[in-house]
């Protein structure tokens, strides 16, 4: 037997999974059950490479005799709910303009502050990022560049935000991430010995002048406004990306990139390991 030949058929748009797919996409939070919506071969196959739980997955009519989807099915426990929709349904649906046909419910690893805070690493911590694209390639580089982990202060975008989960390339499903308001995290970080760095685009050390090896936290602030003064107030270090002057700043993304390898690259001199 074919593993699409597993697939449930559905016709309405009001099925209660096509529903919470819908409402996980629309507003970027978890679904009741705990899940997040997740869309692409991608995607999806990074949720199974990551070892995610999952809830349901979701194809289109059009996509059930690609290989790709397959080798998905054959990848995913037979007692996961697998359903068919009509094009049109799964359209309404999904995030994507184009989408790919392939959809799925699934749950986030759960992690907590202590976990991140290992003697020695380095956390990136996000104030206010918005922009879901630059909170996606932060989680990125965080993976790439040995960071524990991310912590989401307040007013930070949603982390199950499709466009972040996309720009992340999966790496919200790897990198441990807990949302926490700053004071907390503040308080967590200093509590644990870490030292805390605050990136600015105009005043501070040079980034080739700063020491960013050891227990360490970056922090990055909201694109535009940067870190709030109250925070900015707290560091042990602000540190600035030197650019052309013909740019106001860098993009948040980019320059918490930066930021991450200069880091790394400075561990790894020093002989500390990720």
């Amino acid at each position: 037997m074919k593993t699409t030949e597993r697939l449930r058929p559905v016709q309405s748009r009001q099925n209660a999974t096509i529903k919470a797919l819908r409402r996980a996409f629309a507003h970027g939070e978890l679904t009741e059950e705990g899940c997040c919506a997740i869309e692409s071969v991608k995607i999806v196959e990074e949720a199974i490479r990551s070892g995610l739980k999952f809830h349901a997955i979701i194809l289109s009519e059009s996509a059930t005799n690609s290989r790709s989807a397959e080798i998905l099915l054959s990848q995913i426990k037979p007692s996961v709910e697998a359903l068919v929709v009509p094009d049109d349904v799964f359209k309404s649906a999904v995030d994507t303009e184009s989408p790919q046909g392939v959809a799925a419910l699934v749950f986030p690893a759960k992690h907590k502050i202590a976990e991140i805070l290992r003697p020695g690493s380095l956390v990136i911590v996000t104030a206010g990022i918005q922009d879901p694209g630059n909170l996606g390639t932060i989680i990125r580089s965080a993976e790439a560049f040995g960071a524990s982990g991310a912590i989401l202060g307040e007013n930070t975008v949603s982390r199950f935000n499709a466009k972040a989960i996309r720009a992340s390339a999966g790496s919200l499903f790897r990198v441990p991430c807990v949302a926490s308001n700053l004071k907390d995290a503040i308080a967590a970080l200093r509590k644990a010995g870490f030292r805390l760095f605050g990136t600015s685009s105009h005043k501070g050390v040079r980034l080739d002048g700063a020491k960013l090896t050891g227990s360490m936290a970056l922090l990055i602030g909201r694109e535009g406004s940067g870190l709030p003064e109250n925070v900015m107030a707290q560091m042990d270090q602000l540190v600035t990306i030197p650019h052309s002057s013909t740019l106001e700043s860098l993009n948040a993304g980019v320059a918490a990139s930066v930021l991450l390898y200069e880091a790394d690259r400075q561990r790894r001199s020093a002989g500390e390991s990720k």
